[in-house]
């Protein structure tokens, strides 16, 4: 079998996981969270993760909202979804994800960034696309959809 079929076959073996983000805006700014755990380790992105069985989008969103900060949010619409592709160093895939981002509001609590992340912190929308820190794939888009979304508040 030549390589190419190989890593065909490979590829074909690992199926999409559904994930949510939650897309938390107030007052002009955006919650992200500093990965630990692959993919975007000590990147900045929306808190997430993967989807339980029998569980809304809007649950789990709430629910990873409040794992990885300890705030309480309530899930509004959803804004879009993406798609996150790992590849190893010769190209063949390691894991796909389809994230779904969720606008949520905040409800109540004090940021307490959780185990899996390693800090969250509040950013202004406005300015996130020249952030000097390392950011997730797509965060400045997802945020600005959201701000607009919100009706720039």
């Amino acid at each position: 079998m030549r390589r190419a079929e190989v890593e065909r076959m490979e590829s074909s073996l690992i199926r999409p996981t559904p994930a949510v983000i939650g897309v938390v805006v107030r007052a002009g700014k955006v919650l992200l969270v500093r990965r630990n755990n692959p993919p975007d380790a000590g990147k900045w992105g929306f808190p997430g993760g993967k989807i339980e069985s029998g569980e809304t989008l809007r649950a789990a969103a709430a629910r990873e909202v409040k794992e990885e900060t300890g705030l309480l949010v309530s899930p509004d619409q959803v804004i879009t979804a993406l798609d996150v592709l790992d590849r190893d160093a010769q190209g063949s895939l390691r894991f796909h994800y389809v994230l779904i981002a969720v606008l949520c509001d905040w409800v109540s609590g004090v940021v307490e960034p959780a185990d899996d992340v390693s800090d969250a912190a509040w950013f202004e929308i406005a300015s996130i696309g020249s952030c000097e820190r390392p950011l997730s794939a797509s965060v400045p888009t997802v945020a600005a959809m959201a701000y607009t979304l919100c009706g720039g508040q």
